[in-house]
């Protein structure tokens, strides 16, 4: 892998736990040598996980709808910011550039991606892993969710074993 697209919130209310785990993820993926690509933002833990690679000396490249770049939002640090026309052309682009997924703690935009990716997955469009770093048990419930629905039957043991979990990067990324 060279490249990890990166999902998580953006939101600066955030605990300060998830902020220590953005900047945790980065310093991994700089250290590493793998290059971040991410929604482009610069709040909350997106800023906070780009701020990192950053000075950790990696790139980031940063992909960010027509609508969200303003001066508030947009990182201005970035390696390189593609701006798309829509979420959907967004969503596209960051698919294309990675090598593997990672989701953070976040909201619906988070959400959405992740179920995206691996809804991607289980219809065979891409074959690239996909991890989710559960935080300080952040996806606890999520992930009771989705044993359930492999307990009912929603989910094929496969699909449901393609999300790989972990509570730190280094073990995330190793399980990549």
């Amino acid at each position: 892998m060279n490249s990890i697209c990166v999902y998580c919130g953006s939101a600066n209310q955030a605990s300060p736990q998830f902020f220590t785990a953005a900047r945790q993820m980065g310093a991994t993926l700089a250290r590493r040598g793998l290059t971040l690509v991410y929604g482009g933002g610069k709040t909350g833990l997106m800023g906070a996980l780009a701020d990192s690679v950053i000075d950790g000396g990696g790139e980031v490249i940063g992909v960010i709808t027509k609508g969200m770049n303003t001066p508030e939002l947009a990182h201005t640090r970035l390696t390189r910011l593609e701006v798309s026309p829509t979420i959907h052309t967004r969503k596209s682009r960051m698919y294309e550039l990675a090598d593997g997924y990672v989701a953070l703690p976040g909201g619906y935009g988070t959400l959405d991606e992740l179920f995206e990716t691996l809804t991607w997955a289980q219809i065979g469009e891409h074959q690239k892993p996909v991890g989710l770093l559960n935080v300080d048990g952040y996806y606890d419930a999520l992930l009771v969710m989705l044993d359930r629905a492999l307990q009912e039957k929603f989910l094929f043991p496969e699909h449901r074993q393609a999300l790989l979990c972990a509570s730190q990067p280094d073990a995330l990324l190793d399980a990549m």
